[in-house]
């Protein structure tokens, strides 16, 4: 079974808490040029009159600019504006959609494909099951505010991936209709490294063959430990990064690791970085 279409996600219809109102008006300024980057911020005081919060508000909104890479500095001086390509931290395992909603983007996809089709030998051993075992494999633009920005290669086990079938993958977030169906997403392993675009990528993407992109593959696991999903996600360099932050007091997020003999420039990003 193939189902595809073309229609962008609606965008969720919440109101988003202060902290959330604040970042954003920021991190608009920021893309419109009025914050230019090395520009600082207003002082706290004058962010708090002008939202009428409190600064603790100020502070929250703050932080999540820094921690999608937009700000940095402070320390008794306004944080400065250092970039204006989202960012998507990897201390917390979560949607493409839901990232793109906290971070004041409009998250959407063009899907190819939904298919039910025999695991490869290589995707077996990625999700730990036997060579020709079925699976429903994804293929899906992903895009913020409208523009493409990562091509997605998802497959699911069977029992997990069967739900897709009954659902408009333009509609919504995936990961939230497989969560409501009971699929128990609960952590993941992500290894990065860097490809060149085939003529299909290129397509998707609207970029040249054989142009750099940033590939991000993920497995995904259940609570007990069991492979749910294998992804191969590819972004357009400068549209979006991610960031890792940790402290000396708290396990890093981010294993550092020699490349592999096979993967010559692939970073493993499993356990903790010294």
């Amino acid at each position: 079974m193939i189902v595809g279409s073309a229609r962008a996600e609606a965008d969720a219809e919440r109101p988003a808490p202060l902290h959330g109102r604040i970042s954003a008006d920021i991190r608009a300024a920021i893309a419109s040029g009025e914050l230019p980057v090395g520009s600082s911020l207003p002082s706290e005081a004058e962010l708090c009159r002008r939202h009428a919060v409190s600064r603790g508000t100020v502070r929250q909104a703050i932080a999540a600019l820094r921690a999608e890479g937009l700000l940095a500095g402070g320390r008794g001086r306004p944080p400065r504006v250092v970039g204006g390509v989202p960012s998507q931290p990897l201390e917390s395992f979560q949607s493409f959609s839901a990232w793109a909603h906290a971070s004041g983007r409009v998250p959407g996809q063009r899907t190819a494909e939904v298919a039910r089709r025999p695991a490869s030998a290589a995707l077996a051993t990625a999700l730990g099951i036997e060579a020709g075992e079925p699976v429903v494999e994804l293929l899906r633009t992903r895009l913020l505010d409208g523009v493409p920005v990562m091509i997605e290669r998802t497959a699911f086990v069977m029992d997990v991936g069967r739900h897709l079938f009954d659902f408009d993958p333009d509609s919504g977030s995936i990961y939230a209709h497989l969560t409501a169906c009971g699929a128990d997403l609960h952590s993941a392993r992500h290894t990065f490294d860097a490809v060149a675009a085939t003529q299909e990528d290129a397509h998707l993407l609207g970029t040249a063959p054989g142009a750099p992109l940033l590939r991000e593959q993920r497995t995904a696991y259940s609570s007990g430990g069991r492979a749910l999903e294998f992804s191969d996600e590819r972004y357009l360099p400068g549209q979006v990064t991610f960031t890792v932050e940790n402290t000396m007091e708290s396990r890093p997020t981010v294993l550092r690791a020699l490349p592999a003999r096979t993967h010559p420039t692939r970073t493993d990003t499993e356990g903790a970085s010294s």
